[in-house]
């Protein structure tokens, strides 16, 4: 099942183990089941403080990850292989008693939780968010004994996962409770255990206060805190959207990495310096007082800085045509790498002949029956390699000046219905799944009329990154940059720090 490079790493891993683990298994005969020996073998062979039992558990094939003569429950319905292997070594490591890597505050929350949850996830072995929500649910079972979780592979209990068109799929008690990527303390902050607003209370003035956690958050930050400055951020979760991108092939210097590597690497790199990060929280509202900035956040608290940085990022933008928020999740998807797989050998349609249309309609393509591309310009606006490798496909087809008017469709997606621009003819598709396509939209509604932006609600900022408020700095994808990629909202943060660095000299 594993090959020797993964084998050394994960022998390396195991060493760390503190204690026993026992892996119960209800496996039956056929190819999941035998896959799923062969990998729980595999591994205890590996170690002697991994057992393996046989036992009848609610799903077949799966297993669960147990202290002797304790159940955690923790629980693996499917083969953890794919990008969920991490999800299963991380467990075996915490199951044994490897303490976990949290802050103790939020350790606390999770501890603080005295009614019975149990947390089922459906997944997809090639979805990268569905790790974030395993693990953070894994850890909370770890940690209090009142939470359980199961993760269930769509790809083998297809008949269970028949109605879950978008992953991760995230089930309390058996009632739907979230979709997307989620971290232990948007979790928390869901069941209303998020950080407290007298977590806050004595905070100093900050010299920099940093919104957002992505690329040019982090990059503001170490700027910032290089120079000598009391310096915090305030973000939803390190990372920001980056968490959601696959493959990245153009950061200079780093010939290829993926999203969540990255997205952690930020973090670290963030943590060698001595930035206040404050997560699970976001930004309200602002309000300038002589010189002093104070910034409203969702848990009611308010911080104040001499400066602050906004660097909130964007995220994918919706068409905004009927039926798109109907059949969220239940057709209309946004991540092809996540809920791609739940498609498989079905009619699709993607909106967007941009880079990330194109890519997205190449992956599907092998994948699904028919994948359409609708692009509303006279042609394709992908790279010409990119649109050579679509055009290769034979089960692809492009339809250029077509404006979606609707998605159609009854308990889920069967259709859209689009206008040729070119003779104003009303034209449907039939399709079981739709992907959106189309940019991005900055995350900057919670400013108001505070600071000044563009029509397309992005922050309108000059080449330092000052905005119309003395003291106040924006930089990356919420701004009006014409250019959003990850190494220029690097740039841009880095450009921030130093321009509020100057004004905090002058003032």
């Amino acid at each position: 099942m594993l090959n020797q490079e993964l084998k050394q790493q994960l022998s390396q891993l195991l060493d760390l183990m503190e204690g026993d683990v026992v892996l119960k298994v209800s496996t039956g005969d056929d190819d999941h089941s035998q896959k799923m020996n062969d990998l729980v073998n595999e591994v205890s062979d590996m170690s002697s403080r991994i057992t393996v039992e046989k036992a009848e558990l609610k799903r077949t094939p799966s297993f669960s990850i147990n202290r002797p003569n304790e159940d955690t429950g923790i629980t693996f319905a499917g083969v953890p292989l794919g990008h969920e292997f991490n999800s299963f070594v991380l467990a075996l490591l915490q199951v044994s008693g490897r303490a976990p890597k949290e802050e103790q505050s939020v350790i606390d929350q999770i501890k603080s939780i005295n009614e019975p949850l149990h947390f089922e996830t459906f997944i997809s072995l090639t979805c990268q968010k569905c790790p974030d929500v395993v693990q953070a649910l894994n850890l909370m079972s770890v940690i209090n004994p009142n939470i359980t979780h199961t993760m269930i592979d769509g790809a083998v209990f297809k008949k269970e996962a028949e109605d879950i068109m978008a992953v991760p799929a995230i089930f309390l008690n058996g009632e739907q409770f979230g979709n997307g990527r989620m971290t232990v303390t948007d979790i928390l902050s869901e069941l209303g255990q998020g950080p407290d607003a007298s977590e806050f209370e004595n905070k100093e003035t900050f010299d920099v206060l940093v919104v957002g956690g992505g690329p040019a958050s982090a990059s503001s930050a170490i700027y910032a805190a290089r120079k000598g400055l009391k310096t915090g951020i305030v973000a939803d979760r390190i990372g920001g959207q980056v968490n959601d991108t696959a493959d990245i092939e153009n950061l200079i210097s780093v010939k290829k990495t993926t999203g969540p590597s990255l997205a952690t690497s930020l973090e670290e790199h963030i943590k060698d310096y001595n930035v206040d990060i404050m997560t699970g929280v976001r930004a309200e509202g602002l309000e300038k007082t002589d010189d002093i900035v104070h910034l409203t956040l969702d848990n009611g608290a308010v911080l104040k800085t001499r400066s602050l940085i906004i660097a909130t990022g964007a995220r994918w933008r919706k068409i905004g045509v009927p039926g798109e928020d109907t059949f969220a999740n239940k057709g209309v998807a946004y991540c092809p790498h996540c809920d791609g797989p739940l498609f498989e050998g079905k009619d699709v349609a993607v909106i967007g002949g941009g880079n990330s249309g194109v890519e997205a309609a190449i992956d599907l393509a092998g994948i699904c029956k028919s994948v359409t591309v609708l692009e509303y310009g006279a042609s394709l606006k992908a790279d010409s390699v990119l649109q050579d490798r679509l055009n290769s496909l034979s089960n692809t087809t492009v339809i250029t000046n077509a404006a979606t008017q609707e998605i159609k469709g009854d308990d889920r997606v069967s259709g859209l219905s689009y206008t040729c621009n070119e003779t104003n003819q009303e034209k449907h598709v039939d399709l079981n799944g739709v992907f959106v396509q189309i940019g991005l939209s900055p995350n900057t509604e919670w400013l108001g009329d505070t600071v000044q932006r563009n029509r397309m609600g992005e922050i309108e900022v000059d080449r330092l990154g000052n905005t119309n408020i003395p003291g106040v700095f924006a930089a990356g994808d919420c701004t009006d940059q014409r250019y959003k990629q990850i190494i220029i909202s690097m740039g841009s943060g880095a450009t921030a720090a130093l321009s509020a660095f100057d004004y905090l000299i002058r003032n």
